[in-house]
């Protein structure tokens, strides 16, 4: 039996720390700057501004350590055998050509196996296989492929024009990529999957999937490297109805099949999740509140969870648990919910959230509050998932927080455990939604609660009734249409009469038009009541 005890990486002004936990959490050494864990989580390395140093997580045994001052960012290849560095591109006058600034490294020997050139950090790293057998750059809109880590030599590349995405496939042999051309010159845009080294032409590919209105793209693919979500955007909606453009969600699958995924709400696309099962995926979309629905392989609804303020959606690491998130401009509310059952397990909230991720183990969630995002309230969390906190740290208001990582594991370190409904035991208890309230002014809002008509009514009792100055004679006038004269008649015994015969005669005093007036009023008691609102506009223009 091997028992895994998962660390968190800190990184803020004061330096990196490597939290033990949870539960019981504490810190470690301190570090710098730039970080990264390996892929299983058995390395760590940092710059602190004069080298890069790798260290064993197990033991702080140091591995190696670079001379490389100006790294700003760092990866680790999946069987920890290379390690990637990159650092801002420049040139001089006496070196007009520049450095070449992506450098790859041996972790073996500390040799550097090959550098490029790399001007964007977009993109930056190279993109290795699992068994690290094929990598993958893109080289002005051209894929070169290297095996077995012999950058020396490109052993193939995939001719298409201008391929601006691509994603390589996770999992075994044989290595799949897919690609994404945008459209040009009334063309469409198109994605194409292919089997490495199969890139004979058109009918090499394993599926094909071409659409219009894509600006960009972004592509998932499943664990088991059966299908891509493909999500289509656009960065102007040219019918003015979304200020985020237009999205639109494909899924492909090395098959051959594809299809649109039908969002029965309109609006945004904001998140898409695949479940690790790789059977089914999870969807965010539709103007606020959102709409989050669960589809299978077959892009079929399997569950729809309704509508909510969110706009993300975690899986857990073993897909047994799915967490319905709205972060950034909402206020941070958390669904926990029961993947096999549908059952929901918890509704805490963690407002400021801007960085959200899960253990390896499936129990515990991270959420944070990190610079530049917002400079103010930084901080983390560590959550158990039935809604309680079980660390929390606040961030000194004249220091920064800039990153929080859980340390990775291999697949399987932590086997499923059954789902807990039951809130787990800590000292800083829960933190569940509470119950909205009505709006108070700031000025009254450290005031006790004073009874005012004018600013609230009780909720079991109408509104008094607005006495009405026309005169009599004003309101026993006839239209001309005695059904009309009716339902007007009736609609004098409700409650609201008083509010609502006011509202219509102030705006005809004011010389209000009617579409003016209805755009006001949009739910306007008259109008739910049926009466047409031509008719009643004219009775009443006439009237007042």
């Amino acid at each position: 039996l091997t028992c895994y005890v998962s660390f968190q990486s800190v990184r803020g002004s004061d330096g990196t720390f490597l939290l033990r936990g949870p539960p019981s959490c504490q810190e470690s050494s301190a570090f710098q700057k730039y970080i990264a864990f390996s892929s299983d989580g058995s390395l760590f390395g940092w710059c602190n501004g004069s080298q890069v140093s790798v260290i064993k997580v197990s033991t702080g045994d140091l591995v190696k350590s670079f001379d490389l001052p100006k790294t700003t960012a760092l990866e680790f290849s999946p069987l920890n055998r290379v390690l990637a560095t990159w650092q801002q591109y420049t040139k001089s006058q006496d070196n007009p050509q520049g450095e070449a600034n992506l450098q790859l490294w041996d972790l073996q020997t500390g040799a550097c196996i090959k550098a490029f050139y790399q001007k964007k950090v977009m993109g930056w790293c190279p993109s290795w296989a699992d068994d690290e057998s094929v990598t993958v750059r893109n080289v002005n809109n051209e894929l070169h492929f290297f095996e077995n880590n012999n950058f020396e030599t490109i052993a193939n590349k995939l001719h298409l024009q201008k391929v601006s995405e691509f994603a390589l496939s996770p999992g075994s042999q044989p290595s799949k990529v897919a690609v994404y051309v945008p459209g040009s010159k009334g063309a469409p845009s198109f994605v194409r999957l292919y089997q490495y080294p199969n890139f004979g032409g058109p009918t090499s590919a394993l599926a094909n999937k071409s659409f219009f209105k894509a600006d960009k793209v972004a592509m998932l693919w499943n664990k088991k490297a059966t299908a891509v979500l493909v999500t289509a955007s656009t960065e102007v909606d040219k019918t003015g109805a979304s200020y985020y453009g237009e999205q639109t969600l494909h899924y492909v699958a090395t098959n051959g099949e594809s299809a649109v995924v039908q969002l029965p709400k309109n609006g945004p696309i904001y998140d898409v999740s695949w479940n690790p099962n790789s059977s089914e995926f999870c969807v965010v979309y539709g103007f606020m509140p959102a709409k989050a629905t669960v589809f299978n392989h077959k892009c079929e609804s399997v569950f729809d969870f309704g509508t909510g303020p969110r706009n993300a959606a975690f899986y857990s690491p073993q897909g047994h648990i799915l967490v319905l998130a709205g972060f950034g401009n909402l206020r941070g509310q958390m669904e926990v919910w029961d993947v096999k059952k549908y059952k929901q397990v918890s509704k805490p909230q963690a407002e400021d959230t801007t960085h959200f991720s899960w253990c390896a183990d499936g129990e515990h969630i991270v959420t944070s509050t990190c610079s530049p995002r917002l400079r103010v309230s930084n901080g983390y969390k560590i959550w158990h998932y039935t809604g309680t906190v079980l660390y929390k740290h606040e961030t000194p208001s004249n220091k920064e927080l800039w990153e929080v990582l859980w340390q990775p594991f291999p697949t399987g370190a932590f086997p499923e455990k059954p789902v807990k409904y039951q809130a787990s035991p800590s000292e800083l208890g829960s933190t569940e939604a509470k119950p909205a309230q009505a709006y108070r002014p700031p000025a009254l809002r450290n005031k006790p609660q004073t009874a005012s008509s004018k600013l609230e009514n009780k909720p079991d009792e109408a509104p008094p009734p607005v006495a009405d100055s026309a005169p009599a004679s004003h309101v026993t006038s006839s239209c001309g249409d005695p059904e009309t004269d009716k339902k007007i008649k009736n609609l004098k015994k409700v409650k609201w009469l008083g509010y609502v015969y006011n509202q219509i005669r102030s705006a005809c005093i004011h010389g209000y038009s009617e579409k003016n007036f209805l755009k006001g009023n949009k739910h306007c008691l008259l109008l739910r009541l049926g009466i047409d609102h031509r008719v009643k506009w004219t009775y009443f223009y006439k009237t007042f």
